[in-house]
Order: C-alpha cells, then sequence, then structure tokens
C-alpha cells in the first residue's frame, strides 16, 4: 500500500471516529446541560470566526510557495516569517480589540468581551497550528494534522463537559482543560513538523525580497484570507449570535441539532475523494457535457442518499427525543431540524457546484459567492433575531434562505460559464417518494414503546423508499454497493 493510500485510510478512519464522538457525545452526554454546552459551542466558533483574521491566508501561501521556497532551500524561512506574521497580526488585532471597547464601552455586555480571556489565547492557539498544520501537508502527512484538527477539539468538548458536570470540577477548571488540549496539539504540531524536517528558524527577509517574491505571497494570501473569512464567518456565525442575542441553553439545543442532521452529509465525506479528480480533469480538457452527465449523476447520489437519511431522521426524531436528557427541549425545537435538513437536502442536490468552480479558472468567484454568504446570514440571523420572537427557529430559516441563495448563485454560474446543471427529473420521482414515505410513517399508529417506535417508523419508511426505487429504478443502489463511492468512503 502507497503512502497516500495508507494516509488516506487513517485519514478516514480518524474522521469517521470523530463523528462518531461527536454525535454520540451530541445526543447522549450534552444535552445534560445544555447552558454549558452551549457555552463550549460558543467559544469555538466565535475563535474560529477571528482566526482567519489573525492567519491572513499564510497558511495557504506555505503550500502555494513550497516547493518554489524548498528548491531554493528556503522553505524554512517561509515558515519562521509566517510564524511571525501570525505574532505580528494577532498583536495588532489585540490592540484594535482593546481599543474598540475602550472607545465603545457599552458593547463590553456581549458574551465575547466577558470571555476575552479564553477566546483570545485560543485565537493564537488556534493560527499558529494553522500554519504547521499546512506546512506538513507538504510532506503527505495528513493523519496526524487531522487527529489535532479535527480529533483533538471534540476530545475538548467531551473532556470539558465531562469535568464540569459529571466530575464536578468548576468552569474554570473545564475551560482550563479545554484549553490545555489545543495546547497539546500545539505542541503535537511542533514536535510532529521538526520529526518530519528539522525546525531551523530563519527570519531573514532577504529571500521574500528578491524579485518581489513577498508581493506574491501575500497576494495570494489575501486571496486565501477572503475565502476562508467567508467560510468561517458563514458557517460559525449562527453559534455566536445565538449565543450574544439568546442564551447559552438555546445555542446548546441548536448545537445538537446540528449534529443529528450531520448524518444527513455522511454521503459527500467519500463522494468528493473520487469526484475532484474527474471534475478537474473534464474540465482541464473542456468536455463540458461529459461534464454537465457526471454532475447530474453525482447530485443525484447525494441527493438520494441524503434523502433517505433525512426521512429517517424526520420521522424518528420525536421517539429519539425521549431517550435524551431533556429532550423535552429538542422537540420544542423540532422545526429547526425540518428548516435546516431541507436547505441541506437541497444542498446536497446541487452536487459539488463550489468545487466546478474551484477547479476551473474561475476560482475567484468562490470567493465572492462566499462572501456573499457571510454577509447574507449575518443580516438575516439579525434581522430574525431583533425584529421576530422566533428565536432559533429564526436562526434555521435566515440560515436555510441564505444557503439556498447561496447554492441557485453557484447553479447560475455554472449553467452560463460550463452550461451544466445538477438538477434532473430523478430528484423530482425521490422527492415524491420520500414525501409519501414520511407521510405514511407519521400516520401510522404509534405503540406504547418509544423504543419499537424509533425503529419501526424509519424502517417503514425505508422500506417505501427502496421498495418503490425497485420499481421505479430512480436511483441505481446496485451499482453503487460495488463501486467505487463505497471505497471512496472507507478509503480501502
Amino acid at each position: 500500500m502507497s503512502v497516500v493510500a495508507r494516509q488516506s485510510f487513517k485519514y478516514s478512519l480518524i474522521g469517521y471516529f470523530g463523528f462518531l464522538l461527536g454525535t454520540f457525545s451530541a445526543i447522549f452526554i450534552f444535552p445534560y446541560d445544555m447552558e454549558f454546552y452551549g457555552k463550549l459551542r460558543y467559544i469555538m466558533p466565535t475563535a474560529e470566526m477571528i482566526l482567519p483574521i489573525v492567519v491572513f491566508g499564510l497558511s495557504f501561501s506555505n503550500v502555494k510557495f513550497f516547493h518554489q521556497t524548498q528548491k531554493d532551500g528556503k522553505n524554512q524561512n517561509l515558515l519562521s516569517l509566517s510564524l511571525i506574521g501570525v505574532l505580528f497580526n494577532f498583536t495588532a488585532f489585540l490592540l484594535l480589540f482593546f481599543v474598540f471597547f475602550h472607545f465603545f464601552p457599552q458593547f463590553k455586555s456581549l458574551e465575547l468581551w466577558k470571555m476575552k480571556r479564553l477566546i483570545l489565547p485560543l485565537v493564537l492557539i488556534l493560527a499558529l497550528s494553522a500554519i504547521f498544520n499546512k506546512y506538513i501537508s507538504n510532506f503527505k502527512r495528513i493523519v496526524v494534522p487531522n487527529i489535532f484538527e479535527n480529533l483533538i477539539p471534540k476530545i475538548a468538548n467531551v473532556g470539558a463537559f465531562t469535568l464540569f458536570f459529571f466530575l464536578g470540577v468548576t468552569e474554570k477548571g473545564a475551560y482550563g482543560f479545554f484549553f490545555g488540549m489545543f495546547i497539546i496539539s500545539f505542541l503535537g504540531y511542533l514536535f510532529y513538523t521538526n520529526s518530519l524536517e528539522k525546525i531551523k528558524t530563519d527570519f531573514s527577509t532577504d529571500y521574500v525580497k528578491k524579485d518581489n517574491l513577498w508581493k506574491e505571497i501575500l497576494n495570494y494570501s489575501f486571496y486565501g484570507f477572503l475565502g476562508n473569512i467567508g467560510n468561517y464567518i458563514a458557517f460559525r456565525v449562527d453559534n455566536f449570535m445565538i449565543g450574544e442575542f439568546l442564551n447559552f441553553e438555546e445555542n446548546g439545543v441548536y448545537s445538537i441539532i446540528l449534529s443529528i442532521l450531520s448524518f444527513i452529509l455522511i454521503p459527500q465525506m467519500g463522494l468528493f475523494n473520487i469526484s475532484a479528480p474527474i471534475i478537474n480533469k473534464t474540465i482541464a480538457a473542456g468536455k463540458f457535457e461529459e461534464l454537465d452527465r457526471f454532475h447530474k449523476k453525482t447530485s443525484l447520489t447525494l441527493f438520494f442518499l441524503g434523502a433517505v437519511l433525512f426521512s429517517c431522521i424526520l420521522v424518528g426524531f420525536p421517539y429519539l427525543s425521549n431517550f435524551i436528557k431533556n429532550g423535552d427541549q429538542l422537540r420544542q425545537a423540532e422545526p429547526v431540524v425540518w428548516i435546516l435538513g431541507v436547505a441541506m437536502i437541497f444542498d446536497l442536490a446541487t452536487g459539488f457546484n463550489g468545487h466546478i468552480i474551484s477547479l476551473s479558472k474561475h476560482y475567484r468567484f468562490n470567493i465572492v459567492v462566499m462572501l456573499f454568504l457571510a454577509v447574507a446570514t449575518i443580516v438575516l440571523n439579525y434581522l430574525f433575531l431583533t425584529k421576530t420572537e422566533l428565536g432559533i427557529i429564526g436562526i434555521a430559516i435566515a440560515t436555510a434562505i441564505s444557503l439556498t441563495l447561496f447554492n441557485l448563485i453557484k447553479i447560475y454560474f455554472n449553467y452560463v460559464k460550463f452550461n451544466v446543471f445538477p438538477l434532473s427529473i430523478g430528484m423530482m420521482y425521490v422527492l415524491i417518494v420520500c414525501t409519501l414515505a414520511i407521510t405514511l410513517a407519521i400516520m401510522l399508529p404509534e405503540t406504547s414503546n418509544n423504543f419499537v417506535n424509533l425503529f419501526y417508523k424509519p424502517a417503514f419508511v425505508l422500506a417505501i423508499i427502496f421498495g418503490a426505487n425497485y420499481f421505479m429504478k430512480i436511483f441505481p443502489i446496485g451499482d453503487y454497493l460495488n463501486s467505487k463511492f463505497l471505497k471512496s468512503i472507507f478509503k480501502f
């Protein structure tokens, strides 16, 4: 087995373990104290929203310019200067942060100000870690960074929550453990990088001044910054705004529902691994008719599998909530499941719209639409939070609207530029069958046993969907069971 194959297998194994750990914790551990979990889910997304400002795309430059600098024996020079750049950016941000709150003391009521002693140091640690994370990827090593990037945060959440709720440790003590895990992660990055290549600090600026290389680096970093900040804000702002405008308990409820809905996205994890090279190849060859067929095929795959999972979640959620601590709070927020779930399903139906753009010469357009998504999400969230009494249901509506607009823009762009379109008549048949299955399952009589209800209603939904698919031949399930798709998911 090659290095890439071994790394891919281990990467996927860790990824799915982290996914299962996060989902299991969200369902069976975190509901014991929604408020404290809501605080944890406020801290991390808030730090991640600030993170792109401090990193400023320098992590991406350590990939883009690695081979060029390595050839000249200056790759560690770029690494060293990037770390200095992060420290400079963090210092500048810190200065602006305290100046802002000094001149506008009325904003000191924000949770961001109250939690600054934890959030700001966390931003610095995450920023330094981001530089090493991308630098390590140049050596085709993705497994250990995946542990630090995806598994450690989940362990930090579970550990801090367990210490606080189950072992009686103070909030400060739990936060100490939470922050400590990221310190360990950063040190892990440091030692692992050193094991791959002896770290030799080089802060000289002579090399980057030569031929104005620093301008190329800053220009590339700036585009990375724009794309990254749009992405982080768009997908983290919900937790931040719920924590600021509502309360941490509502933030905990919203986060748990998101974890449950993340099951819908499982098919997406493996499919992109086999789709990216094909998309790249067909675009390079200008075979847009072939790209259109492939785009429709992968979009139908994602939509069908996502719709099946979502249908099971919808009919099983009321009964699942009975097995979750404080499940009545989740049951009251059930509309969030429907609203966000529908938006996610449409997102899957549009397939790899964003990846098609990213792999083409129009990649900068992705930055534009991502920034649009970020702004639209913030504005809509603010309007629903301040002009309505809908609470997290309003947040769900705002997110669904902005995500749908985001996808519609990408569909239109790809149709105009490449004449490709993800939606197909097969999706309409899937939608009709799933709607029928959900409706019949809801109408079915309930037993007195919630455990039986939890399994028999989703099982009925599966029977209807797969039965209809067998006769209507909507989706070639048999082909996929023996295809590269499953292999790409499990990475064997």
